[in-house]
């Protein structure tokens, strides 16, 4: 079970590491754009737009990442003080009855429009800018999936935790 889970653990890691240059592309581009607005009089739509898509992209493909490394929001008023098997029968829980089928559910009712968007390669949210709307929609079941994949992850790793103190 601790090798399947570092192999899912992998999936999130190198996703992670690799929309994090979104954060630092967002800043330079945000840069330019005020630059280019401010200094020259000169404005693109698409160039906007695309500080929003590496905005969405950062934080939809970046989620499973923020739970791999337990950053995510948690409201631990006694979560913090209670014993370790006590965190691994909370997460657990909240893993199978609450992350993976929301994940779910969302990945099952978004996909129909997702598949249209695509398939009718959805245009420009405005006049001149990116045109791929379908290529933000898509975000989301790479969302869902992440996170179904890290949810699994830490279940698998809370499964370990338990049985490890239950012998």
């Amino acid at each position: 079970m601790g090798r399947l889970a570092d192999g899912l653990d992998r999936i999130n890691h190198w996703t992670g590491m690799t929309v994090r240059w979104f954060a630092l592309a967002m800043v330079l581009l945000q840069f330019a754009v005020v630059l280019l607005r401010y200094v020259f009089g000169f404005s693109l739509i698409a160039l906007n737009e695309s500080v929003l898509y590496l905005h969405a992209g950062l934080f939809m493909l970046g989620a499973g990442y923020t739970l791999l490394v337990d950053r995510h929001v948690r409201v631990d008023i006694f979560y913090a003080a209670a014993r370790d098997t006590t965190k691994a029968r909370i997460d657990a829980f909240g893993y199978v009855v609450l992350a993976i089928p929301s994940m779910a559910a969302l990945l099952y009712w978004s996909w129909p429009s997702v598949v249209n968007s695509v398939a009718m390669m959805e245009g420009a949210i405005s006049v001149g800018g990116i045109p791929a709307v379908w290529l933000l929609k898509s975000l989301i079941p790479a969302f869902c999936i992440l996170l179904i994949i890290q949810s699994v992850a830490c279940l698998l790793r809370q499964i370990i935790t338990l049985r490890g103190q239950a012998s």
